[in-house]
């Protein structure tokens, strides 16, 4: 195995790729939210302003203490870049100014240090940078000295005035603080969760948009309509849903499962389609409740009232439906009224099936139940006759 210092070691242009769309994510809140963001369009990120036009963006993700000089790839290279950019615009139609982003530092004294932000732009820059080529022997400079020959020279000032170097920038591991700093609206508990929710679906429309899977840019209004929508999980009356469409890693066997709530499903001749919608719900809720504790989201004591809930509307339904069975009733019947108990609890709607008033996914509800029944004691049970047949419906007949 190749040690952490392997000259094909993948992870530095690994963790500059991740760099740039996270980058992004900060980037596009800071924007007006009409401005249009593409990733990996015509530079690492591109921004475009209907009416201050576009800004290509190239980032650079550096080791600590790194320090662009002179003859610095990294510039030069996207130089390249932005100069192929700009002799496609021949007309220069729409306006386009070129960044550099970078982690490292420029260094003092330098041709790049004309470029930063707070520079004065020196009279003799196009004398230096000439100067500056031809004492390169890299083959990547080379490259961008050749098509910056086929530049016109009266247009040398027009495209180096339109770069910028921000150099002294976040960290990879620094944007997540920058980009929470912005979520004043949401508790400061819940920000933390709420930013893990926003960037995975980021990444997952970053994803669609390098496989053509989208076709539009990003804009930052849906930036933040999806940051509203995750924040609003986090109100006193609702909670975040994570896992509606989760499956167990290991798959569902509705045949050959043995635990408590799937003996019950069984012992009301539910089909197998069913058991398996079942064991899905079970699995969802469980995964759901586990990270809602796990998230803080102030559930002291309130998962156990809940389930408390949910047995008293059991018991109440259950009365009701088992209400005129006869003692000698036949199996055919019981099960056919246990099964009716499951499926009124399950599709039925009442305040009280709901651990919160805007929590509505019915894998909650109904996977809490089995929960419930998952117990070798379980408080509730759908068999009518459950409580005196526990030991052949759990165990085969063996007490």
């Amino acid at each position: 195995m190749a040690d952490d210092t392997s000259l094909f070691s993948a992870s530095e242009p690994a963790l500059g790729y991740l760099y740039q769309i996270r980058y992004a994510l900060l980037e596009i809140l800071r924007q007006p939210e009409e401005i249009a963001c593409y990733i990996e369009k015509d530079d690492d990120v591109d921004f475009t302003d209907p009416e201050e036009g576009r800004i290509l963006a190239s980032l650079k993700h550096k080791a600590p203490g790194d320090t662009l000089t002179d003859l610095s790839p990294d510039f030069w290279k996207s130089v390249r870049i932005w100069l192929t950019d700009y002799l496609k615009d021949k007309n220069l139609i729409i306006p386009t100014r070129y960044f550099l982003v970078t982690t490292g530092q420029v260094q003092i004294g330098s041709l790049l240090a004309a470029f930063l932000p707070s520079a004065k732009t020196p009279d003799d820059l196009l004398s230096r940078i000439k100067a500056t080529l031809s004492r390169s022997t890299s083959k990547t400079i080379n490259k961008t000295s050749d098509l910056l020959a086929t530049l016109p020279k009266d247009k040398w000032k027009s495209f180096f005035s339109r770069i910028t170097i921000f150099d002294h920038q976040e960290r990879i591991c620094d944007i997540p603080a920058l980009i929470m700093d912005r979520f004043r609206s949401v508790r400061t508990r819940f920000r933390r969760p709420v930013y893990e929710r926003l960037e995975g679906w980021w990444y997952n429309q970053c994803i669609d948009l390098l496989t053509a899977e989208r076709k539009e840019p990003f804009y930052g209004r849906e930036v933040s309509e999806r940051l509203s929508s995750f924040s609003e999980q986090f109100r006193d009356d609702n909670l975040p849903i994570d896992f509606e469409r989760a499956e167990p890693k290991d798959g569902v066997h509705p045949d050959s499962d043995d635990r408590y709530f799937v003996k019950q499903l069984r012992a009301i001749g539910l089909r197998s389609d069913r058991i398996t919608r079942a064991i899905l719900d079970y699995y969802r809720a469980s995964e759901q409740r586990s990270a809602w504790l796990r998230e803080n989201a102030t559930l002291d004591g309130e998962v156990e009232r809940y389930e408390e809930r949910l047995v008293d509307e059991w018991a109440r339904i259950r009365e009701i439906i088992f209400e005129d069975l006869s003692s000698d009733a036949p199996e055919e019947i019981l099960q056919q009224s246990g099964r009716k108990l499951l499926n009124d609890l399950s599709t039925r709607d009442h305040p009280n099936l709901r651990i919160r008033r805007d929590v509505t996914a019915s894998f909650v509800a109904i996977g809490s139940y089995h929960i419930l029944a998952n117990d070798e004691r379980p408080r509730v049970h759908w068999h009518p006759r459950f409580t005196e047949r526990i030991a052949e419906i759990f165990h085969g007949g063996k007490a």
